[in-house]
């Protein structure tokens, strides 16, 4: 039977350990009133882009416009009576100047006015400080982003601790891979991290940036970190299959299509030399690896140099004589024709 072989041979193979990471964001914000009361309009949805000072939504601000407004009405009063404080004093200074007033009068009167200024500003640092609480009642976005869920309707009653929503930033992501104790030993900073999908297909290659020098208690494993630089597929508080490297070390491999599957047991056909002269077919058991790209990697079982079957193998039987030849290479794409310059 004519079969396909190849000479086994060492290369190099990545050793990896695959977890489960979760994209965190380091540039993402909790968006929470700073006045209590009830949402009256919510002017942007979910997934909305905003800047710093776009309006997100807006609570009742009628009790606070009523404290500003008894507060402005109140400084009336206060600037009449510092007008009239200043018309005193300038009046009982001429009065002194000429004689028909005393030093005790003149000072009573520069006492009033300071004190009238004094409470004209004092009161005009509450009515500030009112202004300020009733722009609060504008919950306005603080950072470039997009905003995430918003859980809250009109009407709803938020407190201080209300979360009203988070803004996100596209970039600043990080990967948050919690490695078991047993394997925190072969940590460390620069070792590559492989993101791949549910397929195995690699989706971005990075790099561990960050080793905690502390254990979780609670899950007895050791945070590592990896920053995100090709993020545009990825989003916060996304889960994430990432498989850390941690060497590279010669081994053997075998294309996949090599081996048979018997009672959870793997088995290979090698080519070796037969009794009365020729080559036959041996049947060896072998103990598998991980898999990289299409061949597992072999543990044992198998030495360098021998010859693998790759085709063929369900038809074969332990000890049948082949005639092995090497995989024919892969078909090229055929050259483009060109069109050809005719004269004239």
């Amino acid at each position: 039977m004519n079969v396909e072989a190849v000479t086994l041979a060492e290369r190099p193979v990545e050793r990896t350990t695959e977890f489960v990471g979760i994209v965190k964001s380091r540039s993402s914000s909790t968006v929470q009133p700073q006045v209590e009361g009830f949402v009256t309009r919510i002017l942007k949805q979910s997934g909305d882009r905003v800047e710093p000072g776009t309006v997100i939504l807006e609570i009742d601000p009628r009790i606070q416009q009523a404290a500003v407004a008894n507060l402005e009405s109140q400084r009336v009063a206060r600037e009449a009576e510092v007008l009239y404080a200043r018309q005193q004093a300038e009046r009982l200074k001429t009065l002194l100047a000429a004689g028909a007033s005393s030093q005790s009068e003149m000072e009573q009167a520069q006492t009033a006015l300071e004190t009238s200024e004094a409470q004209l500003k004092a009161l005009q640092a509450q009515i500030n400080q009112q202004q300020v609480t009733l722009a609060y009642h504008k919950v306005k976005a603080t950072v470039n982003g997009v905003l995430g869920d918003i859980p809250v309707r009109v009407g709803d009653s938020v407190t201080r601790s209300t979360m009203l929503t988070t803004i996100d930033q596209h970039g600043g992501l990080e990967i948050y891979i919690n490695v078991p104790v047993q394997q925190a030993s072969m940590l460390k900073e620069g070792l590559p991290v492989y993101l791949v999908d549910d397929a195995g297909r690699r989706l971005a290659t990075e790099s561990v940036t960050f080793v905690s020098p502390s254990v979780d208690v609670a899950t007895q494993s050791v945070l590592a970190k990896s920053t995100l630089k090709q993020a545009t597929d990825f989003r916060n508080d996304q889960y994430v299959r990432a498989q850390i490297v941690w060497d590279q070390a010669p081994a053997l491999t075998a294309p996949i299509v090599s081996l048979n599957r018997i009672s959870g047991q793997y088995f290979v056909y090698v080519v070796e030399p037969g009794q009365g002269g020729g080559t036959v077919a041996r049947q060896r058991s072998v103990e598998t690896g991980p898999v990289v790209g299409n061949d597992y990697v072999i543990t044992s079982g198998l030495k360098p140099g021998e010859k693998l079957i790759v085709s063929g193998v369900q038809k074969i039987r332990d000890g049948a004589p082949v005639t092995a030849t090497a995989p024919a290479p892969p078909p090229s794409d055929p050259p483009v024709p060109t069109a050809e310059k005719k004269d004239g």
